[in-house]
């Protein structure tokens, strides 16, 4: 089990390496193009936020069986870039987080439904699958049949997959005695969600950033953000319960994430070494 990481109360954030190395690739070299780290400057970026050093070595390694990141030996030192996968995996984060956010007041009325038949002995891929329509924003409308607000495009994931032929998608609009408020409530956790926003909200609400580490805090924030927002489907805001708390949530990440963004800039590059990757 990997290590979690502490708080500045040395309370377990529930953070994991995995999660974190990501974030830091995400905000502070995916746009340097093909370059690695060197895995002491990765070692010296999440001890900040309390991860060990064996916690970071092991982590590496996970994520380049994994296909996650990419390792380059120069000289004694090990350095380590991402792999184009991870970089899509990055950059669709980064729109979640940056462009779309976690309030949606442009919904157009439409769903998308996708179902699905999968062979019994196929646990995996059915694992798999749901994994990837929940990041994408579904729920489950029944057991093979799970729906999404907008126009969802699901064919790189179900191609990628290899499940072309065992689903179907659709695009529709709801009936006008279909009540869509109930029908959200039954296809997704509401309450849970909520509750994340929340208690997201009231933890860096009274973070006192300007007496942190920039480099640390928008490490630590940017992470757990995306912790909560990544199982949000961004529901129509006018069929969720009113006072709805993804928005004030939402304010204070950008508030807070705009406070670090320039400190954390300068502090990473103060800390990182870099060197560009062979081909």
């Amino acid at each position: 089990m990997e290590d979690g990481t502490l708080d500045t109360n040395g309370t377990d954030t529930g953070l994991r390496p995995q999660s974190l190395v990501l974030t830091f690739f995400g905000n502070h070299v995916l746009e340097q193009g093909d370059v690695g780290v060197y895995s002491g400057s990765i070692i010296d970026v999440l001890g900040r936020v309390g991860t060990g050093e064996q916690a970071v070595r092991s982590t590496l390694t996970r994520m380049v069986n994994r296909g996650l990141l990419r390792r380059q030996r120069e000289g004694r030192r090990m350095f380590f870039g991402l792999t184009p996968t991870a970089q899509d995996v990055l950059r669709d984060g980064g729109r979640r987080i940056w462009d779309e956010g976690a309030v949606n007041e442009d919904w157009d009325g439409t769903w998308t439904l996708l179902g699905f038949s999968l062979p019994e002995s196929w646990q995996r891929q059915r694992h798999d699958l749901r994994s990837r329509l929940t990041w994408s924003g579904f729920g489950a409308l029944y057991s093979g049949l799970w729906i999404a607000p907008g126009h969802a495009d699901v064919r790189g994931i179900v191609s990628e997959l290899g499940l072309d032929a065992h689903v179907k998608v659709f695009h529709a609009r709801a009936d006008d005695f279909t009540d869509v408020g109930m029908m959200i409530r039954e296809s997704w956790d509401l309450e849970t969600l909520a509750a994340r926003y929340v208690a997201f909200d009231e933890r860096w609400n009274a973070v006192e950033v300007a007496s942190g580490d920039p480099l640390a805090t928008r490490l630590r924030l940017v992470a757990e953000w995306l912790r909560v927002i990544r199982d949000d489907p961004r529901l129509p805001v006018q069929h969720l319960p009113p006072e709805w708390p993804a928005r004030p949530a939402q304010e204070t990440f950008r508030r807070i994430a705009e406070q670090t963004a320039g400190p954390a800039r300068l502090a990473a590059r103060a800390v990182l070494e870099t060197t560009p990757l062979r081909m």
